[in-house]
């Protein structure tokens, strides 16, 4: 991924998705530490994610989102309105009871 996930690149980044849809069973998305994401970025990766269980595929973040992936997280409201999936992609965190 590069280092600037944003609106202006999201088509980009659509198109590699899209061609790794095609080709694997299991994608594991990296994202750099100090990448600079939007909610372009977010609304990309969700809707990949929900395609991805669809077709029975694996789509899956290498690492737990930070830096500004997690505070758009943060900003847009979607950690708080987190299920038990959500936070197990975005955060990894498993849940215990």
């Amino acid at each position: 991924m590069p280092d600037v996930l944003s609106i202006r690149n999201v088509s980009e980044l659509y198109s590699k998705f899209t061609d790794e849809f095609h080709s694997n069973d299991t994608i594991i998305i990296s994202i750099p530490e100090g990448a600079e994401a939007d909610l372009s970025f977010v609304q990309l990766i969700e809707s990949s994610r929900r395609q991805a269980k669809a077709k029975g595929k694996t789509f899956k973040l290498s690492s737990p989102a930070s830096g500004s992936v997690l505070k758009v997280l943060e900003r847009a409201g979607f950690i708080e309105s987190f299920d038990h999936e959500d936070a197990k992609f975005w955060l990894h965190k498993e849940v215990t009871l």
